[in-house]
């Protein structure tokens, strides 16, 4: 089977099933074969290996079930960085990214660098009076969004000045996840060798195993409404329910409320309860109930509270800062 006979195969096999049938054959046929998406439209002679055909045709069937591209490879690009994932955490979606350039201004401002400065951490004059800060990537599934924050951070930090961060969740095959993450992304580049040092992995409920304050807490939690999450897994997708449904109580147990906000009522005023002084929280919320979290931000005693938008424009992320 040539490169042009199998990108055919793909599409005519995943029309019906797949909005981006073209898109996903390309992804799952360079996967097995390593060529480059311009690879595949300038090699359309290429013979495929016989484990490779049949690698991609065991990948196509698996598409057709429902099954994400990114459980199928394994892979999934977020803000520039690649990152292993599997049904054991959500995929990284691209609305996401945003939670990760929020926390960097806040990150920017408290270490009294300012945001436009082309100046190297090395020659920066302001470098004496930049502070060590604690983060909490809280429900960090992947880990994508906590080591995403600590690589940048690393482009602009001295390294002794880099923050100090706790990736937590309350699932343990998320958390091993994370840890392979963190493994492969930190500790395999000589030039982050000291990357892994600042991060530690904690399996909680919340903030229960965890003590201290940090100066930044974010957190993409559960908060699709849980009749709504359960429908979304019908298709096939096998993302992990405990990280969609967010009509869940402290204990676990449904809340019968239907708006997805059962943890971000537990979380928020825990998260209060765990930020310095001056410290913020930032959290992924549903445009159709981000609103609602701002309100549950200031009930619970934050001040400064705002909304960001994601790139389609809907209401996505609320910011807080500790009264």
């Amino acid at each position: 089977m040539t490169v042009q006979e199998a990108r055919k195969y793909g599409f005519d096999s995943l029309e019906k099933t797949s909005p981006s049938a073209q898109l996903d054959s390309d992804v799952l046929l360079g996967a097995v074969s390593g060529l480059s998406k311009t690879d595949l439209i300038f090699k359309r002679d290429h013979e495929l290996s016989c484990e490779e055909e049949e690698m991609f045709a065991s990948y196509i069937a698996a598409r057709k079930t429902g099954l994400p591209v990114a459980y199928i490879t394994g892979h999934k690009e977020f803000y520039g960085y690649d990152f292993l994932v599997t049904p054991d955490v959500l995929i990284p979606k691209p609305d996401t990214e945003l939670l990760v350039e929020k926390a960097l201004d806040v990150i920017k401002e408290k270490c009294f660098i300012s945001l436009d400065s082309n100046s190297s951490a090395n020659s920066n004059p302001l470098r004496q009076k930049i502070r060590l800060l604690t983060i909490c990537d809280m429900c960090t599934g992947s880990g994508c969004v906590g080591i995403s924050i600590l690589l940048e951070c690393a482009k602009f930090l001295p390294k002794d000045k880099l923050p100090l961060i706790v990736l937590a969740d309350i699932s343990s095959s998320a958390l091993d996840i994370a840890r392979q993450n963190a493994q492969k992304l930190l500790a395999e580049k000589s030039s982050s060798a000291d990357l892994l040092e600042r991060v530690r992995f904690v399996r909680t409920n919340l903030f229960e195993a965890l003590s201290g304050t940090f100066d930044l807490i974010v957190t993409n939690p559960p908060y699709i409404p849980s009749r709504e999450a359960h429908d979304l897994l019908k298709d096939g997708r096998s993302e992990p329910i405990l990280a969609l449904d967010g009509d869940v109580s402290i204990s676990g147990d449904p809340t019968g409320q239907e708006d997805g906000l059962g943890i971000m009522r537990n979380l928020v005023p825990q998260a209060n309860a765990h930020l310095s002084p001056d410290g913020v929280l930032i959290a992924e919320a549903g445009e159709y109930n981000a609103e609602m979290t701002e309100y549950i931000f200031r009930s619970s005693g934050l001040k400064d509270t705002r909304i960001f938008k994601d790139l389609n424009g809907d209401l996505r992320d609320i910011f807080g800062r500790k009264a």
